[in-house]
């Protein structure tokens, strides 16, 4: 939900909760699965799933090595469903021209620092800029230059927005706080 009045605009930024991260997860859990079973079937002989078949696999090495497949598998299934879980880099850019005060809020990863959240004043924004990179991976990132400070990026960098989308939203934003795009 995007939500703009005169004085105030709010951005809602998405996290990890994508469709994408979702069917990997699914993906990697399912796979690891089935490399630590079919190991795990090597060692007892016998078939645990009647359609993954283990009597071709000696249990050294080959069995060894799936079950040691399967558990990395499965610790790295756990670590992006807990992610999703979390919606870590999920959060808002808040833009209040009342206060004069630029919020950005992002969830992170449970613990001291879970919610990070960075404030500046208005008349410390020197521009925005664009980033663009075209090419087998292209890049278009937005940033928001600071008075002495790195230049911090306001899209994530696996946002697949076109060219035009992340110059109207470029445009929208430097309308909005009144400053220079750089970059075009």
């Amino acid at each position: 939900m995007h939500c703009e009045s005169e004085w105030l605009r709010i951005e809602p930024i998405t996290g990890s909760r994508r469709i994408s991260n979702f069917c990997w997860a699914c993906i990697l859990l399912l796979g690891a699965l089935g490399f630590f079973l079919v190991g795990i079937s090597s060692f007892f002989g016998k078939d645990l799933i009647p359609f993954l078949s283990s009597q071709q696999i000696i249990f050294l090495p080959q069995g060894v090595v799936m079950c040691f497949y399967g558990i990395a598998g499965l610790f790295l299934s756990f670590y992006l469903w807990c992610t999703i879980l979390w919606n870590v880099g999920s959060g808002y850019n808040k833009f209040d021209k009342k206060e004069k005060i630029v919020s950005l809020f992002r969830w992170g990863f449970p613990g001291e620092n879970r919610r990070v959240c960075i404030q500046f004043f208005m008349k410390d924004i020197q521009g925005i800029r664009m980033e663009v990179q075209e090419g087998i991976y292209p890049r278009r990132i937005l940033y928001m230059k600071i008075k002495g400070q790195q230049d911090i990026p306001l899209t994530r960098i696996k946002e697949n927005l076109t060219l035009r989308e992340i110059e109207e939203k470029a445009a929208e934003l430097a309308r909005f706080l009144r400053v220079s795009i750089e970059g075009l």
